[in-house]
C-alpha cells in the first residue's frame, strides 16, 4: 500500500476502504460457511431454526439480558439416574414445575375468559419428557369433582379453573407406564375437602399402583431407599400434601414432616437472602431428609423467566446451600422451566448432582463406578440421552416478543384485580 502523505490523501483512501470491504467480505464468506446447522449447533451458538441445534436444545433468545439474536438454548435435563445409579433418592437433584398446569394456551372452560396468571408453557407430558421430575400441583373441589385451579382461600372459580385433576395424572400414569425406571414426585397444595378425595383420585387415575407408602418414608431425617430399590418395589410415586390431617386419613405424607423448603414468591428471589418457609422446620434441620428450594417471582412473567434463570438462579442455589447447612437442594422450582439464557434450571441441576453425587462439577464428568472425585473432561454439559419420545417445546420461547400478551392478560391488570384479595399463586 502507498504511504499516506497529505497531497495524497483522496487517493490513499480508496485502497483503505477497498481492504476493509475486502476483509470484512471474505471474514462473512468464511464464518458463513463454517456455521453450524443441520442439528450440529451446540449451547449458545447461533441458529435461525429448531432443527440447527443439536439433541436437547431448542433455539431460542433472552431479550430481557439484551439477547435478541437466536441461539440453541437446553431444553432437556440430564437424568442423573442414567449416569449413576443405586443411592438413596435424597442424593439425588430433581427439576420441578411450580403450578405445573398452569399451561399457556389451555383452553379456558366454555363461555369462560379466564382470569388468572400462567406458569408454564407446554403440557405435563412434555414437561415430564423433558426431565422434569416434580411436579406442583393446586387442588380444589370445583364443579362435584377435584380440579387443578388457581385460586383464593381454598375456592376455585370459573375463571380460574384449568381443568380435571384427573386428566394431568393420567398423563403421569402413561409416562409412568411408558417409563418403568423413572421416578416422580407431586407436591400438592391442598384445598380437597371430600373425604378419601385424593385417594379416589389417584386410584381412578392408575396411581396406587406405584405408590410410596408413607409407612417407607423416613421421619427422622435418614436416608430414603435407594432408587433401585424404589424401582425394584414399584414405589415411584412420591405424594406430599400442604393438609396435615390427610397422613392420617388418606396415607399421604404431610409434606413438611420429610422436607424442608424455603419461602416462595417474591421472598425466595431476594438476592443473598433464603428464609424459610413458615411451615417447614429450618432450613438447617436434619430432622427432615428432603430440601424443596423455590426459586419464582410472585408474578410470572414469561419474558422475564430467561433472565432469572441464569446468573440469579445460580447465585440463589449457593444461598439457599449456606442456610440449608451445606445441603444441596433435592427439588429445584421454577416457572417457565425452558427458558435460560443457554443452560438454566437444567445446568444449575447438572452441578448440583456432579457435587453431590460424585464431586465433580457437573453430573456428566461423573464416572459410574469410580472412587468419589474421579471426573472426567467435560467442558459443557451435555444433554440427556434421548429417545424416540423426547419431549419437544410448544410454547413461545424461540423468537420470543414480550410476555405472552397474546395468550395472558397483562401483569398489571391482574394485580389490580387481585391485589383487594391477593390468591396465593405459590
Amino acid at each position: 500500500m502507498l504511504a499516506c502523505f497529505p497531497d495524497h490523501r483522496r487517493m490513499c483512501r480508496a485502497p483503505a476502504i477497498e481492504y476493509l470491504f475486502l476483509s470484512l467480505f471474505f471474514s462473512v464468506l468464511f464464518s458463513t460457511s463454517t456455521a453450524c446447522s443441520n442439528g450440529n449447533c451446540q449451547v449458545l451458538e447461533a441458529c435461525s431454526a429448531a432443527t440447527d441445534c443439536g439433541a436437547g436444545l431448542y433455539c431460542g433468545n433472552c431479550p430481557a439480558l439484551g439477547k435478541t439474536q437466536p441461539f440453541c438454548t437446553r431444553g432437556q435435563a440430564t437424568i442423573p439416574t442414567s449416569i449413576v445409579n443405586g443411592l438413596p433418592f435424597n442424593k439425588y437433584s430433581w427439576v420441578v414445575t411450580h403450578n405445573s398446569f398452569s399451561i399457556v394456551d389451555a383452553p379456558p372452560l366454555p363461555g369462560v375468559q379466564r382470569l388468572t396468571f400462567y406458569n408454564q408453557e407446554d403440557t405435563v407430558t412434555n414437561q415430564l419428557r423433558n426431565g422434569v421430575r416434580g411436579l406442583m400441583l393446586d387442588m380444589y373441589d370445583f364443579n362435584n369433582d377435584i380440579w387443578l385451579c388457581h385460586s383464593f382461600r381454598g375456592q376455585c372459580f370459573n375463571f380460574t379453573a384449568f381443568q380435571p385433576a384427573i386428566n394431568t395424572l393420567k398423563e403421569v400414569e402413561a409416562f409412568l407406564s411408558e417409563n418403568p425406571t423413572e421416578i416422580v414426585t407431586i407436591i400438592i397444595e391442598d384445598y380437597v375437602q371430600t373425604p378419601k378425595g385424593l385417594t379416589n383420585l389417584f386410584t381412578n387415575a392408575g396411581l396406587d399402583k406405584y405408590w410410596f407408602p408413607v409407612s417407607k418414608m423416613p421421619k427422622k431425617g435418614e436416608d430414603w431407599p435407594t432408587v433401585t430399590e424404589m424401582v425394584q418395589d414399584n414405589h415411584r410415586l412420591l405424594v406430599f400434601t400442604s393438609a396435615t390431617s390427610k397422613e392420617a386419613d388418606e396415607g399421604i405424607a404431610y409434606q413438611w414432616k420429610y422436607m424442608v423448603e424455603n419461602e416462595a414468591g417474591d421472598p425466595g428471589v431476594v438476592r443473598g437472602s433464603c428464609p424459610k418457609r413458615k411451615e417447614s422446620k429450618p432450613l438447617n434441620s436434619r430432622s427432615a431428609s428432603l430440601f424443596f428450594q423455590n426459586y419464582f417471582p410472585t408474578i410470572p412473567v414469561q419474558a422475564e423467566a430467561c433472565k432469572e434463570h441464569s446468573t440469579p438462579l445460580a447465585e440463589m442455589v449457593g444461598t439457599c446451600y449456606k442456610a440449608a447447612g451445606n445441603s444441596m437442594p433435592n427439588f429445584l422450582a421454577v416457572n417457565f422451566y425452558m427458558r435460560s439464557d443457554g443452560g438454566g434450571v437444567f445446568d444449575a441441576t447438572d452441578r448440583i448432582n456432579g457435587q453431590t453425587l460424585c464431586g465433580c462439577s457437573t453430573v456428566t464428568a461423573c464416572q459410574a463406578g469410580a472412587p468419589f472425585g474421579s471426573c472426567k473432561n467435560v467442558a459443557v454439559p451435555n444433554p440427556s440421552p434421548l429417545t424416540n419420545t423426547a419431549g419437544s417445546f410448544t410454547g413461545s420461547v424461540q423468537f420470543s416478543r414480550s410476555a405472552s400478551t397474546a395468550h395472558s392478560p397483562s401483569c398489571l391488570i391482574l394485580f389490580l384485580f387481585y391485589f383487594p384479595l391477593m390468591a396465593v399463586f405459590f
